[in-house]
């Protein structure tokens, strides 16, 4: 299965005899809460899921956006209607950061069959709704491992055999700003690989030919290990989908930068260079 869909592909297998469970993922860091935007006007029959709250756990010293308590994230799909044989559409407000962190977490956690709506709301040209849907109660039960993931130690040994790629803005590898975690730079080794390269100016991702050509000449081709971290594993998720639409497999490292600079014994490289 694609792991990205169209708004026109949506619209037509929601009318379908077997429609997807569609899951708003609205969540940008430092904006305001993505549920009153959820509430004035969602896809019909889209169950909001809480970022902070069902995708992650605590912040801490494994990083700002840890992964999330198995109960926790279980119950809260079960509770979306999310079941294992049906499948799932994802989207968020056309950054898609967020509904990449879900798609990511869902397949990880073994569900076969989920898609990131393509540009996000942005692109849904159908009609929206205000009510909250009432969904039958999902069977899915998250069982971990379907993809690969780093830790610290992990992500610096990939860095110096295979291809780790950051995909924060350049300026925050290169050390020149860090509006967010206390040091900045990048993991030594590391390729500056920006999210915002993957999509266009409307926010859909690049066809798979020019993503696989964009990744080919980072080093990351499907002949290469590749892994990616960003500040703390959300916009990360956002480049392994693009990896896959490109059909590379990738790691992600969940704890990336947030968790890194946690512990001060870890070296930091800064500017253009890799180390």
């Amino acid at each position: 299965m694609n792991a990205i869909i169209s708004a026109s592909e949506l619209a037509v297998e929601s009318t379908g005899d077997y429609p997807p469970v569609v899951l708003d993922i609205r969540y940008q860091m430092g904006a305001p809460h993505g549920r009153p935007a959820y509430e004035a006007g969602h896809i019909p029959g889209a169950v909001f899921i809480d970022l902070e709250a069902e995708l992650a756990g605590p912040p801490g010293s494994g990083g700002r956006h840890p992964l999330p308590d198995l109960e926790v994230f279980g119950t809260a799909m079960r509770a979306a209607g999310v079941s294992a044989a049906r499948p799932v559409v994802v989207y968020d407000g056309g950054q898609g950061w967020a509904a990449a962190r879900a798609w990511w977490l869902l397949r990880w956690a073994g569900h076969p069959a989920v898609r990131v709506l393509d540009g996000g709301l942005a692109a849904w040209d159908g009609p929206l709704s205000s009510s909250p849907p009432s969904p039958a109660p999902g069977d899915f039960v998250p069982v971990p491992g379907a993809l690969p993931v780093l830790d610290a130690d992990g992500a610096a040994a990939l860095a110096r055999t295979g291809v780790l790629l950051d995909a924060r803005a350049a300026e925050r590898y290169r050390g020149e700003v860090e509006p967010i975690d206390p040091v900045a730079g990048h993991i030594p080794g590391a390729l500056s690989a920006p999210t915002s390269e993957n999509v266009d100016a409307t926010g859909r991702f690049l066809p798979p030919d020019a993503l696989a050509a964009r990744f080919e000449r980072l080093g990351a081709g499907v002949a290469a290990e590749v892994g990616v971290y960003c500040g703390s594993g959300v916009s990360a998720a956002q480049q392994i989908l693009a990896l896959a639409v490109a059909g590379i497999p990738a790691a992600l490292y969940p704890g990336s930068w947030s968790e890194w600079t946690a512990d001060p014994s870890r070296p930091v490289a800064t500017g253009p260079s890799p180390r």
